[in-house]
């Protein structure tokens, strides 16, 4: 059973929310702006808050973090109330996590607690970027394009067909918090790794960096912008990839946290060009080629094949095809993605690809 509610989460009036044991599924973005408490808080009041799920380590722990739980301790919930800040491309962990729940709840089949999304705007927005997985991909990952365009609750909608679940799912309205009108989505930081605004535009590329030779900033402030390693020699720019929408510049840092934990390391920013369309996939992509053919330190991992989940792309990276027919191949996928991802909407603006 799914439903789509339209009136915020403490007005609602099933048993299991009002006089049931409460698990509570959420981050530090589920903070009520309006009455100025967690959204747990509710049960905490009512009394029926029975267990919190919260990421491992603080709210700004540079190291890459997940909301660890197992099955005895949802089989005794009656509801299982989920909150988090998603940032629009289907490999960030706490999206995983949820659809790791609901494989989860699946499994449970009648003992199921019911499932309650209370849902967020996408800070990555509408916009489409990649393809949706083709052969062997990560765990827990839902079939949707690497920038999907979706809210949480409109993948959740999904994943619930995909796997052919039964527990009853509610998603309850982003439009329906005064959260969603008053914070931009990125005001409270979804993930230590995702601090600000310009983060999620730079995710859908830059986060299939961690798995690779290069890092993507993390331990830094600025984490996704700027990229490097120890044996990059950065130089003139004029053999360097560079798209519509960004531009590049030579930079060093030191992370505090990762594979480079306190080493100096060089390598670029990309910075944004205002008010313009940056296709990160497909520039992250572009620079990938360029350090393998320049860098024999450069190597993917296995675990990066899983991540990107497109052996044509793969083969692009291994410069055995043109970026031309990569660049069309992602075209088709994109308009593909788009045609599925219209059977899962909850809200009037649907996703599009740049042109």
């Amino acid at each position: 059973m799914f439903s789509f509610r339209t009136t915020p989460l403490e007005d609602q009036l099933d048993k299991a929310l009002l006089d049931g044991r409460v698990g509570c599924f959420c981050t530090q973005n589920c903070w009520d702006t309006s009455r100025n408490r967690f959204m747990y808080d509710i049960f905490r009041d009512r009394g029926n808050l029975a267990i919190v799920f919260n990421p491992r380590d603080t709210e700004l722990t540079p190291d890459t973090n997940h909301i660890e739980f197992d099955v005895e301790q949802i089989r005794d919930l009656d509801a299982v109330v989920v909150e988090i800040q998603d940032v629009g491309s289907r490999y960030f962990n706490y999206t995983r996590d949820v659809m790791h729940l609901m494989e989860m709840l699946k499994l449970l089949d009648d003992e199921a607690p019911a499932m309650y999304v209370v849902d967020h705007v996408n800070p990555g927005g509408r916009v489409v970027e990649g393809s949706i997985p083709s052969g062997t991909s990560e765990m827990f990952v839902p079939k949707v394009a690497h920038r999907h365009g979706l809210t949480l609750g409109e993948l959740c909608n999904l994943y619930y067909t995909e796997i052919g679940a039964r527990f009853p799912l509610h998603v309850i309205s982003a439009l329906a918090y005064d959260a969603n009108r008053q914070l931009m989505p990125w005001t409270i930081a979804p993930a230590s790794d995702i601090p600000g605004f310009f983060t999620c535009y730079m995710y859908s590329g830059g986060g299939l960096w961690n798995n690779t030779t290069i890092m993507p900033g993390i331990g830094t402030a600025r984490p996704y912008e700027y990229i490097g390693a120890p044996f990059i020699k950065p130089g003139r720019l004029d053999t360097l990839p560079v798209t519509s929408g960004a531009m590049v510049r030579p930079c060093s840092f030191t992370p505090a946290a990762g594979m480079y934990a306190g080493q100096k390391c060089y390598g670029y920013q990309i910075i944004l060009v205002p008010g313009a369309d940056y296709h990160s996939l497909l520039h992250t992509l572009q620079l990938m080629r360029y350090f393998t053919e320049h860098y024999s330190e450069f190597e993917l991992s296995e675990q990066f094949h899983h991540k990107l989940a497109d052996p044509v792309l793969s083969d692009y990276i291994a410069g055995t095809i043109s970026f031309q027919d990569a660049r069309e191949h992602v075209k088709l996928e994109e308009q593909k993605w788009i045609r599925k991802a219209k059977r899962f909407l909850l809200y009037d603006d649907q996703p599009y690809r740049m042109k």
